[in-house]
């Protein structure tokens, strides 16, 4: 499925700006209070903040103090102390700039002197008192007067900090940029332990006629075109992750034994899948392996993505090295590109003779009995999907170009968009409504990606638009691939939940709360998996 939209990811960079300008206005507010203070009294002498000693008549309890809520509060000494320090700090900065570097040393020595207070305070767990604060307060408040008779007023102040904003921003956009990037590579590299699986299941393919011989008597078993049993298609390069989909399937069903797995792998992964499949028990279900490279039916007259996969400029776009860093690293994914990413649009060809079919992606697991999704009324529909647009930006216009006359003639922005990774399909109303059809022509529209630039949802809001049946949300729970904080109560009830987005469950960057309800289906006693892990 797909990702975050890059809007929510674009609020932390204005969070951090609205930061920083608060900082300002609170910097600019603290310089005007400390100028009326210092002109209401004598030019020749600094008096000492006004602070009552009253202020604090209740003694706060050590094992109760809250030292976050203590450096807000109002009327604590700590907030003063932090108030005078940020300020101290907009100085120090504007002192070196003007090359007083003594005023620069003393000013940074009273902030030293702040923050070590500070620190002591929140590590006895008690607050600041009157006769720690007040002689720091009292000169630092001095110097920040000497800054200001130094003729460092407060429309200097204000443009150098703002140059400075603006260098911290470029810093940030520079580090977020970087940091999508190295999050993007770790999310399409293949873990060692998964490259060592495969490679050991396909040695066993290799080497062990039998699993060969096994793979074409089930090939033709009168099973895997059994319209009276419950038909699931999983289509991934990825042995452990399908593995986690069948087997949560299997073990939440109540009789496994009426359920086939249809699995379409690459030639690469072919053999590893097989072997995995063969030696395994699944409690009598059915599972058929095939290799997308012997639909020879997939072809670039055909097909427009396999066409887009040998032209020179889209090869470029995705793959190549010379990449404009102005484009967010996650449209430049060449999984978006991927046949295997795009042949759920041809489930009806690759099974002519099935009538409905359930689809998984690969980072989903199932919690419930999913067979009931088969007596589930369509309305005459061909996709029945759970809808996204309970988010406003789970929208049509967010996904697609309306300044485009081709999409905005024809399709309503505000249309609520849905989850591709659990979809219940029934494959005679998607013949009859020719949705291939409509997807091929979509895709040769979008050649030059003028039309949506990620993935493969855009082209089925397109494709399956007005055929798409709403179901209960709690089919299918999305997030669990970047969102943290997803309710429990939610994903308990949760016939299926995805791991959509970078921090795949059989990654190291995995969210750890969500880790647990994946790792739970894996086969753990094959010999191979112990062997990869600890290897």
């Amino acid at each position: 499925m797909r990702r975050r939209p890059a809007e929510f990811r674009r609020p932390a960079r204005r969070r951090l700006s609205q930061w920083i300008w608060a900082l300002l206005g609170m910097f600019v507010i603290g310089g005007l209070v400390l100028f009326v203070f210092h002109h209401n009294h004598h030019e020749d002498r600094v008096e000492k903040p006004v602070m009552d000693k009253n202020t604090r008549t209740e003694p706060v309890k050590r094992e109760g103090l809250n030292f976050t809520k203590e450096i807000l509060s109002a009327s604590s000494f700590s907030r003063q102390l932090a108030e005078q320090m940020t300020l101290g700090k907009a100085y120090v900065i504007i002192a070196k700039e003007h090359s007083n570097l003594h005023l620069a040393w003393e000013l940074s020595k009273k902030i030293r002197s702040c923050q070590l207070l500070l620190s002591k305070a929140a590590m006895r767990g008690e607050p600041v008192t009157l006769e720690e604060a007040e002689p720091i307060i009292s000169s630092l408040a001095h110097l920040i007067f000497k800054a200001q008779d130094a003729h460092y007023d407060i429309a200097t102040t204000i443009m150098t900090m703002k140059s400075h904003i603006q260098a911290l921003e470029e810093r940030a956009n520079a580090a977020t940029v970087q940091g999508t990037v190295f999050g993007q590579l770790a999310a399409e590299a293949l873990p060692k332990s998964l490259h060592c699986l495969k490679i050991k299941l396909t040695a066993d393919w290799l080497k062990k006629l039998s699993l060969q011989e096994l793979a074409e008597e089930k090939r033709s078993s009168p099973r895997v075109v059994d319209n009276n049993l419950y038909h699931f298609c999983i289509f991934s390069d990825n042995v452990l992750a399908t593995s986690v989909v069948v087997n949560s399937t299997i073990s939440n069903a109540d009789h496994p034994k009426q359920l086939v797995f249809h699995i379409v792998t690459n030639g690469i992964s072919y053999g590893a899948m097989q072997a995995w499949f063969l030696s395994n028990d699944f409690k009598g279900a059915t599972i058929e392996v095939q290799n997308i490279e012997e639909f020879s039916w997939l072809n670039a007259s055909y097909a427009p993505v396999v066409k887009q996969l040998f032209d020179e400029d889209t090869r470029a776009y995705y793959f190549g090295a010379d990449q404009d860093v102005k484009v967010e690293p996650k449209l430049r994914n060449p999984k978006y590109l991927s046949l295997l990413n795009h042949l759920r649009f041809y489930i009806p060809e690759i099974y002519p003779q099935l009538e409905k079919v359930v689809f998984l992606d690969d980072d989903v697991v199932v919690q419930k009995d999913l067979t009931r999704l088969f007596s589930l009324d369509l309305h005459g529909n061909v996709n029945g999907a759970v809808e996204t647009c309970l988010e406003a930006f789970h929208r049509y216009y967010k996904y697609l170009n309306f300044s485009n006359p081709t999409i905005s003639s024809k399709f309503d922005p505000q249309a609520c968009g849905w989850a591709f990774g659990m979809n219940v399909f029934d494959l005679i109303a998607w013949r009859k409504a020719n949705v291939t059809t409509h997807y091929h022509y979509w895709m040769e529209q979008n050649a030059d990606r003028t039309l949506w630039k990620l993935g493969t949802l855009p082209a089925a809001l397109l494709a399956f638009y007005g055929l798409t049946e709403p179901l209960d949300r709690r089919w299918h729970v999305l997030g669990l691939g970047y969102d943290v904080n997803i309710d429990n109560r939610l994903i308990e009830s949760a016939a299926v939940i995805h791991f959509n987005g970078n921090m795949k469950p059989w990654l190291k960057l995995a969210i750890a709360r969500y880790k647990p309800l994946w790792e739970r289906y894996i086969n753990q006693s094959h010999p191979y998996y112990q062997d990869c892990i600890t290897s």
